[in-house]
Formats: structure tokens, C-alpha cells, sequence
């Protein structure tokens, strides 16, 4: 076991784990953070996503001791009590059916837009490839990011 030091969600915070425990459990279990789900256990699928240093990363197969730079979970992203606008979108274009892999949507879709702030639809459908989406939703997703792209979402305050 060690102290290791990591930065989520703009708060410093320190864990005593084995180094080589997936990112992702120690955001769910030690953090209690519930965004960053288990899908595949194989990075494949994305439900795992975290956005580190401004790209989508699959927690589930990085060690935590290999992070480095800032880590946003899909709970950093509402900003003082507001939705992002990706979540708003979400809401807005009701995108979630099991709402299984929305996590890893909305994260893919934030590291795409911090990129690229105005893709097109090709774009679109390539920087969302392998976040993958059992009930089929990609067409309510791409609707959801053409939503923020045309600066269309409305804000909306946090419960």
C-alpha cells in the first residue's frame, strides 16, 4: 500500500492503496464518486470515462499510480450548482434510455468539444467512436453535442 496524492474534480485528495488498482475503483470506492461506472473491465465500451489533461481515458485499465494531470469525473463538470451544457443537452434532447453509459457519452462528448468546439456530423460520429451504447441512442447524442455546438442549451440549476 502507499499514499498516493491525485487531483479530482479540482480537489486534492489522498488515498492509501496498491498502485496498481484501477483508477476507477478508487474514484467509486474510496472516493464514492458514482459517474465512472464498470462496463467491460476491458477499456472497450467507455462507461469508464474520465477526462484527464483534456482526454477521455478508460479509468477501469489505468493505474492509479500512472495518473498524472487533473482528473474530471461526470460529478466535476456541473459548475457552481449549474449543469453543463452537455448535461443540460442530455436532458434537453432526452438522450438516456438505461442511462448505463451516459457517463462515458458525456465525457467522450466534453474531451471532443474541449478539442473541436464546432465538429461537424462526421466529426461527431468519429470522436464518439467507442463509447459504445446499448439501447442505441446515437442519434439523440449527436443531437444532444449539435445542441451545444449551436450554443442552444439552456443552463439549469443543480438540485
Amino acid at each position: 500500500m502507499s499514499i498516493v496524492s491525485l487531483n479530482v474534480n479540482g480537489a486534492v485528495v489522498e488515498v492509501d492503496i496498491d498502485p496498481s488498482t484501477p483508477l476507477l475503483y478508487v474514484l467509486r470506492n474510496d472516493l464514492g464518486l458514482r459517474g465512472p461506472r464498470f462496463g467491460c473491465g476491458l477499456g472497450q465500451c467507455g462507461s469508464c470515462t474520465v477526462i484527464i489533461g483534456g482526454v477521455a481515458v478508460r479509468s477501469c485499465q489505468l493505474p492509479v499510480a500512472a495518473v498524472s494531470g487533473e482528473i474530471t469525473t461526470l460529478e466535476g463538470l456541473a459548475q457552481n450548482g449549474t449543469l453543463h451544457p452537455l448535461q443540460q443537452a442530455w436532458i434537453d434532447e432526452q438522450v438516456p434510455q438505461c442511462g448505463y453509459c451516459q457517463n462515458g457519452q458525456i465525457m467522450t462528448a466534453k474531451a471532443l468539444l474541449d478539442r473541436n468546439p464546432t465538429p461537424t456530423d462526421a466529426e461527431i460520429r468519429v470522436g464518439m467512436e467507442g463509447a459504445l451504447c446499448r439501447c442505441m441512442t446515437y442519434y439523440r447524442i449527436q443531437a444532444a453535442i449539435k445542441l451545444v455546438v449551436n450554443g442552444s442549451g439552456n443552463d439549469q440549476e443543480v438540485a
